[in-house]
């Protein structure tokens, strides 16, 4: 999930915002003020009404921020690099870098977003009873209760919300196996997912009219994240132990930034079977990426003042690894303005190697033909799995 815009760092991590974010706060307002307010605390004015609502809303955001930043700073506490956060539509997105260690720091970093929520909703309890307006006090107590309500609904066992994640982190000691207990966890979310979307239909037919179809698109959300988790859990236990330096492609071809896009598609584009093209300096320090995508959206009458260096990738925006790293801790960076490709480099920053689509397709489809499988159960915390089986997602 992309942020449209961010809000600043809070203890290290980046916070965003994606624009799904309004049709929240919209539908928050408009049914709070013209709604349920109304009707429970009849007699102020349609501008304190409004007020209350919107206040409402920006106190559900701050709630969720809240739950995600209790994820975020644990899961820093315990060695994972965690750099952003993002509230969306459906609630809330912590994205892990890497995997907790131990079943124990899995599920210390699980259970701490609903403690958050509960906390939040035990503060918006005591401000309901101490507060003298009865609109005010009407505010606090509906943010405690669907503060308490969203600490419930995530610990349901079922991936990827946060109960999932303590599912998996129980079945993971048990069983000294986190693959397999990752497929577990991703199997019964998509078993709970189905549930919703079949009670939102029920809802639907019966007259219930909206909460129907929210139910019906947060199981469609489950449903979907849960199968992504369980494919990536796989792909994972395929992938274990492969690093970037057995997959990359050695020796690319490189180009100079200051080349023209014409003098790239006469030199090479036409003749060679390659659509990435890294630029280089001198020296051999990386400087861009330039793809066969970003060449095709220069108009052939700027082809010839165009410079590679104009239309690249930057640096900083293209996925880095090196050779020793595991190939599973960059998959889920290989994303962005690179076009899903990733360069290899040394300390010194020189370029020595390219990973593309290719590359990583070619070692998926012969994973499995190993003679005999090395990397022996039970697996654990060398394992590391791309980052969107990571993301803690807190429906709202």
């Amino acid at each position: 999930m992309r942020s449209s815009f961010s809000l600043g760092r809070i203890g290290g991590v980046l916070v965003g915002v994606n624009v799904s974010v309004l049709f929240i706060v919209l539908i928050l307002v408009v049914g709070l003020a013209f709604g349920r307010f109304p009707i429970v605390f009849p007699g102020y004015s349609v501008a304190a009404y409004l007020l209350a609502g919107l206040a409402a809303a920006v106190l559900f955001l701050a709630s969720l921020l809240a739950h995600e930043l209790a994820h975020a700073l644990v899961a820093k506490r315990h060695g994972i690099e965690v750099p952003q956060i993002t509230l969306w539509l459906l609630g809330g997105i912590a994205e892990l870098r890497s995997e907790p260690k131990s079943p124990g720091a899995d599920l210390k970093i699980a259970v701490v977003g609903p403690v958050a929520s509960l906390a939040c909703g035990v503060v918006f309890g005591a401000l309901a009873l101490v507060s003298g307006a009865a609109l005010v006090a009407g505010m606090f107590a509906y943010l405690a209760g669907v503060n308490v309500l969203l600490a419930v609904f995530n610990l349901v066992p079922a991936a990827p919300l946060d109960g999932g994640r303590v599912l998996r982190a129980a079945l993971w000691a048990r069983w000294g196996d986190r693959v397999r207990a990752a497929i577990a966890a991703a199997r019964a979310g998509r078993v709970f997912g189905y549930m919703l979307i079949a009670l939102g239909f029920l809802q639907v037919v019966t007259g219930l009219g909206f909460q129907g179809l929210w139910l019906v698109l947060i199981g469609l959300f489950l449903v979907n994240a849960a199968s992504a988790e369980e494919q990536q859990a796989q792909l994972g236990a395929a992938l274990h132990g492969v690093r970037v330096g057995d997959v990359m492609s050695r020796q690319p071809v490189v180009a100079h930034p200051d080349e023209t896009v014409s003098g790239l598609i006469d030199r090479l584009v036409m003749s060679r079977r390659l659509s990435t093209y890294p630029l280089v300096g001198a020296d051999g320090a990386f400087l861009g990426l330039v793809t066969l995508n970003r060449i095709r959206e220069v108009a052939p009458a700027a082809r010839d003042a165009t410079r590679l260096a104009d239309i690249a990738c930057p640096p900083g925006d293209v996925p880095q690894a090196t050779p020793d790293e595991p190939l599973t801790g960059l998959l889920g960076r290989m994303s962005g303005c690179a076009d899903g490709r990733a360069v290899v480099l040394d300390p010194s920053g020189r370029l020595i190697g390219l990973l593309t689509p290719t590359d990583i397709s070619r070692i998926i489809q012969t994973a499995g033909l190993h003679r005999t499988d090395p990397y022996l159960h039970p697996r654990g915390a060398d394992l590391a799995l791309p980052p969107r089986d990571h993301q803690h997602r807190d429906a709202a």
